[in-house]
C-alpha cells in the first residue's frame, strides 16, 4: 500500500478467535470489531462458530440474490426485528411480505413529495439557520459535538420536510441523547446471544432502553397530531399524505400507532444515517485541511451570494465523490443482517434453516477484490471518469434491490448542500486527546462523540 495515502480510523483486524475475545472482553458489542481479517478477502465464509451459524457474503452476485429475495426465503433478521420493535414497531423498515407490500403501497404516493426540488427550499432554511448557530461558536471559540451538531441539523432538514415545522432545540437533544443510549445499549448488539441462542429467541431490552424509546416516539407523536388535528388542506407535506393513504382493500388508513411507526422510520432513518455520514465528512476534513482547500476550488465559484442552487448541486463532481468515498469507508448501515426461512442454497453455499445470513457493506467496500488500496480515503475513485470502472454491486450504502432507500438521493442533495455552505464558511479543528474510532451499532458511528472547534474562514 502507497505509504503517502491518508487511511482514517478502522478497527485493527484480527484471526477470528481473538477478535471474538477481544469483543466478549470489552464488552460494547461493537460488531466491527467481531470482524475476523479474513473477512475482507472471502467471498463466502462463517464468522465464527455459533448455534444458528453466521454466514457473511461479500460476492456481489450473492447480495444481489439475497436482497431481491424472489423466493421469500431471506426476511429481515429476528435480531434486528427484536431490537427494533420498541423503536419503530411493525413499521416497513422490520416487515417482509405481504405486510410490507401493503405498508409499502400505502406510502409509495407520499415518496412523490420528496421531490428534491419542493423539499430545497426547506433544507436550506434549516440548513441557513444552523451555519448561524456554528457562526457563534466561532464566535466564542466553543467546543461542541459534532456528532450532536449533525443530528440537530438533519433531524431539523427532516422534520422541515416531512413534518413542515422546525425541530425545536431541546426535542432535537433529547432525541439525540435517547437514540445514542437506544444504540449502545441495543440487545441486536448482543454478541453471545449471537453465538449462543437459537433462531427466533425473545430479544429483551433493558428498561431505560424502553423508557428511551418511548420518549422518542412521544415527540414523533406530537409531530403527527399537529397534521391530525388541523383543517383539510392545511399542510401539503410527506406526512400528510402518510396518514391520508388508505388500503386498497380494506379502504382504512393508518391508526394514530402504525403513522408513529411508519413516520418514524422516515423521520430516525432519515436523519440518523445522513448525519452519521456527515461525522465522518467533518472530521475528515479537520484532519486532512488539504481537502478543504480543494473543494473549495470546486465549490467557491458556484456559491452564489454564499448560496447553492439546487441545479448547482448536480455540478460538483469532487465534492460528490468526496461524499461517495465516505460512504464507502463508513457505511451509514453497517450490516444487513437476514435469516434463512428454510434449509436453501446461495452461489453453493447451503444454509440451514435459521442461519443468520450477513450482508456488510462495510466489509464489500473494503474487500480486497473489488478496491485498490481498500482502507484508503481516494475520493477520486468516484470521479464520472473513474466509477465505470467500479466493480457493479460492491458499492451498496443505499441497499439495493426492491428495498432500495427510497431517500437516497434526498440524503445526497441535503449532504452536499451542508457540506457546501459549511466548507465555504468554516475551518474545523478536533480538540486534542481524542482518539476516533468506528462503531457498527445500528449506524456507523464514532464510538465516543467527536468534539470539534471551528473559526471564521480567512
Amino acid at each position: 500500500m502507497d505509504e503517502t495515502l491518508y487511511t482514517p480510523p478502522k478497527p485493527n483486524s484480527l484471526p477470528a478467535v481473538i477478535a471474538l475475545i477481544r469483543s466478549l472482553w470489552k464488552g460494547d458489542g461493537n460488531l466491527l470489531e467481531l470482524l475476523p481479517a479474513e473477512a475482507y478477502h472471502f467471498d463466502i465464509g462463517h464468522l465464527g462458530r455459533s448455534r444458528r451459524g453466521t454466514v457473511l457474503f461479500n460476492k456481489p452476485s450473492a447480495v444481489k440474490e439475497i436482497m431481491r429475495d424472489q423466493q421469500g426465503v431471506f426476511p429481515k433478521s429476528d435480531l434486528m426485528v427484536g431490537a427494533l420493535d420498541p423503536l419503530i414497531g411493525e413499521s416497513m423498515f422490520v416487515t417482509d411480505g405481504p405486510k410490507w407490500r401493503r405498508q409499502r403501497a400505502m406510502i409509495d404516493p407520499a415518496f412523490s413529495l420528496m421531490r428534491l426540488n419542493v423539499a430545497y427550499g426547506a433544507m436550506c432554511a434549516a440548513t441557513d439557520d444552523h451555519v448561524a448557530m456554528i457562526s457563534r461558536l466561532a464566535d466564542t471559540q466553543s467546543p461542541f459535538s459534532l456528532d450532536l451538531a449533525m443530528s440537530h441539523l438533519t433531524a431539523d432538514v427532516i422534520c422541515r420536510t416531512v413534518f413542515s415545522t422546525p425541530l425545536a432545540s431541546d426535542i432535537a437533544e433529547e432525541v439525540f441523547d435517547d437514540f445514542t443510549l437506544f444504540e449502545k445499549s441495543v440487545a441486536q448488539v448482543d454478541i453471545l446471544g449471537m453465538i449462543l441462542k437459537p433462531a427466533w429467541s425473545e430479544t429483551k431490552q433493558v428498561p431505560e432502553v424502553l423508557e428511551a424509546c418511548q420518549r422518542i416516539r412521544h415527540h414523533i407523536g406530537g409531530l403527527i397530531d399537529t397534521h391530525l388535528d388541523s383543517h383539510d388542506g392545511e399542510f401539503n407535506d410527506i406526512a400528510s399524505a402518510v396518514i391520508e393513504a388508505k388500503d386498497k382493500d380494506t379502504g382504512l388508513p393508518f391508526t394514530r400507532e402504525e403513522l408513529i411507526d411508519q413516520l418514524g422510520v422516515f423521520f430516525l432513518a432519515g436523519h440518523e444515517t445522513t448525519a452519521s455520514a456527515l461525522t465522518w465528512v467533518f472530521y475528515i476534513l479537520a484532519e486532512r485541511p488539504e481537502w478543504m482547500v480543494r473543494l473549495r476550488e470546486e465549490l467557491d465559484p458556484v456559491m452564489v451570494d454564499g448560496a447553492l442552487s439546487f441545479d448547482d448541486t448536480k455540478k460538483l463532481p469532487l465534492t460528490r465523490a468526496f461524499f461517495k468515498e465516505v460512504l464507502r469507508l463508513y457505511p451509514p448501515i453497517t450490516f444487513v443482517p437476514r435469516v434463512a426461512l428454510e434449509n436453501v442454497e446461495i452461489e453453493g453455499k447451503r444454509l440451514p434453516r435459521g442461519a443468520l445470513v450477513m450482508i456488510a457493506p462495510w466489509t464489500l467496500h473494503r474487500h480486497s477484490k473489488y478496491w485498490e488500496n481498500p482502507h484508503a480515503f481516494i475520493p477520486e475513485r468516484f470521479l464520472p471518469e473513474n466509477e465505470k470502472s467500479l466493480t457493479a454491486g460492491a458499492y451498496i450504502p443505499f441497499g439495493q434491490g426492491p428495498h432500495l432507500c427510497v431517500g437516497a438521493g434526498f440524503a445526497q442533495v441535503e449532504s452536499l448542500l451542508i457540506m457546501s455552505e459549511l466548507i465555504t464558511k468554516f475551518d474545523f479543528e478536533m480538540m486534542p486527546n481524542q482518539q476516533v474510532v468506528p462503531a457498527a451499532r445500528l449506524t456507523t458511528r464514532p464510538a465516543e462523540q467527536v468534539m470539534m472547534r471551528v473559526r471564521h474562514r480567512n
